[in-house]
């Protein structure tokens, strides 16, 4: 059994683990901050140490049969239901929170190993993971700036009637769409097309032209 000093010093570390990673997304000012993973890297921590040393009394004992591992086993999966609550869908199709989910999984992965004693793999965790999470954002705002997609939202009045609009986005190749959906109101139509390709020239005059169309009631270009 291990003693009471060494057990604090596991739930210290684990805390300690989790509360680096949670300052990360603490900054971003999401739901899952460093509380929420400081608690969930000290509640694996303990669930290891329950699941690893809890049950030495009775270890050996005559027509008992027990496998330990199994308790700690179910933080892997119990943690999914706290990382679902933090994965957000939201109207326009778009995912939120899928980092931070991963994030308290990790987390969680994190405390098992310190409650387990295995210090090094626990350290060398949280230090990739503040590497993945805060020093790779550059890059990764990088990609994503020069493929994300790009939406255009024209709302216009039920008489509005463009077909050459639509014909140049269809047939222009530089202009590569990537969906274009129609949502009808009684008083209003509303197009949104998202594109693959940045804003050029060409689309730019295509827009002006809308401006000058009386049954445009506004136009919306997200880039």
């Amino acid at each position: 059994m291990l003693g009471s000093h060494e057990i604090l010093i596991r739930l210290i570390l684990a805390s300690f683990f989790g509360g680096l990673i949670g300052l990360e997304r603490e900054r971003k000012d999401w739901a899952a901050g460093l509380r929420t993973h400081m608690m969930v890297s000290v509640g694996a921590c303990l669930t290891m140490i329950v699941s690893s040393f809890g049950f030495a009394d009775i270890l050996g004992t005559e027509h008992v049969v027990l496998d330990p591992s199994r308790v700690a086993a179910q933080v892997v999966s119990g943690i999914g239901f706290i990382g679902a609550g933090t994965i957000l869908f939201m109207k326009d199709g778009a995912v939120r929170g899928l980092t931070t989910a991963a994030g308290l999984w990790t987390v969680a992965a994190i405390g098992l190993a310190t409650g387990g004693g295995l210090y090094f793999a626990a350290c060398s965790t949280t230090i990739i993971a503040l590497i993945i999470l805060w020093a790779l954002q550059p890059l990764e705002r990088f990609y994503a700036q020069r493929f994300k997609h790009k939406i255009l939202r024209i709302t216009t009045t039920p008489q509005f009637s463009n077909d050459g609009f639509f014909q140049e986005i269809l047939n222009n190749p530089s202009l590569k769409m990537h969906s274009f959906t129609l949502d009808r109101a009684d008083d209003e139509l509303v197009f949104q097309i998202k594109l693959e390709s940045p804003a050029h020239e060409r689309l730019n005059e295509l827009i002006q032209l809308l401006k000058n169309n009386p049954e445009v009631k506004e136009i919306i270009w997200a880039q």
